[in-house]
């Protein structure tokens, strides 16, 4: 593991130029999100590389299980960051614009521990077969492992295609596989296992269990009302959205079968105070106005106008005041 090197940070200008040739409208929150956490972690580590990397030593042995976390978010130097960010930005503008923000924000959390664990026990399987104490003691940094296993999951979604690998034509179906032979030649400083890690954690959402397993663990999340915005879907095959009935938009809220109350919006109206005053002296006498139609006594309390003074009434105050 080589130091982080402080230059011109070129990789760094580099990246922020592609984020403006594409267009930040253009890319999803959550993918704009998690390319800025990762550069303000660049700049600004919440750990050193020797203690941000993740090695069975480290994390197993000695129960420092945060690098699990730290691990996919710190890069080595500015080009690591750089490669990996641009490779993650179309890999994450196709996927997020595919499985929607909420889904592919729970899949990035997911893949990047799974990633991690997978790697601790690739190491500790290979030395106990080799009985090389290294391979427990190597520390792997970087997002790459992510990397990955996005890209199974794009080529799962995108298949029959064709990827070039560094010029070579390769079919979607093994292109994961060329890029994690083809880069641990042409650059031995990379994880070998943590790449293959990535894959296999992709191979295990396509093809394995996870999918099913998340699915579940998200309804159960939901269904015991931990949804923190009620009109969000999951979707883990489709864009996700608000859902609607008959393709209308059902908004935001959401109410309990036994909740008799109405909304807090059928009292108010999106009203001030003075509006809310003035509407509820008009209610109290058209209430007042239909109570007396129907001859029932008037109520103890709210606003009273008298009724007008019939003919009648009118003659016999006349012939008062002139007896007076």
């Amino acid at each position: 593991m080589r130091n982080r090197q402080r230059g011109s940070h070129l990789g760094l200008l580099l990246l922020a130029s592609q984020l403006f040739q594409v267009g930040l409208d253009n890319i999803p929150p959550v993918t704009l999100a998690v390319l800025g956490l990762n550069a303000y972690l660049y700049l600004f580590p919440a750990a050193p590389l020797m203690k941000a990397c993740v090695s069975v030593q480290q994390a197993y042995w000695f129960s420092d299980w945060r690098r699990l976390l730290l691990s996919p978010l710190h890069h080595v130097d500015d080009w690591h960051l750089y490669f990996n960010m641009v490779s993650f930005l179309y890999k994450g503008i196709r996927l997020e614009r595919r499985l929607g923000g909420a889904w592919f924000l729970y899949l990035l959390s997911v893949f990047s521990l799974l990633t991690g664990l997978v790697y601790l026990m690739l190491e500790a399987g290979l030395t106990e077969l080799t009985q090389d104490q290294s391979y427990s003691m190597t520390c792997a940094v970087g997002f790459s492992g992510v990397l990955f296993a996005l890209k199974v999951l794009s080529n799962h979604y995108h298949p029959g295609g064709v990827t070039y690998v560094m010029g070579l034509p390769v079919s979607n179906r093994y292109a994961s596989w060329a890029e994690l032979v083809l880069i641990h030649i042409t650059s031995p400083g990379t994880s070998f296992v943590g790449h293959l890690a990535g894959i296999l954690v992709g191979l295990l959402y396509t093809s394995g269990p996870l999918k099913a397993i998340m699915k579940k663990c998200a309804a159960l999340v939901t269904s015991n009302g931990y949804n923190p915005r009620p009109g969000v879907n999951f979707s883990s095959s489709g864009s996700s959205g608000y859902s609607s009935t008959g393709g209308g938009y059902s908004g935001y809220h959401q109410y309990a079968p036994n909740d008799a109350s109405p909304p807090p919006s059928s009292y108010t109206g999106g009203l001030t105070e003075e509006e809310q005053l003035e509407a509820a002296i008009r209610n109290s006498l058209n209430e007042r106005g239909q109570t007396n139609q129907r001859g029932a006594p008037p109520p103890p309390y709210g606003f009273h106008v008298p009724q007008e003074a019939s003919a009648e009434d009118i003659r016999m105050r006349r012939l008062r005041r002139f007896d007076s």
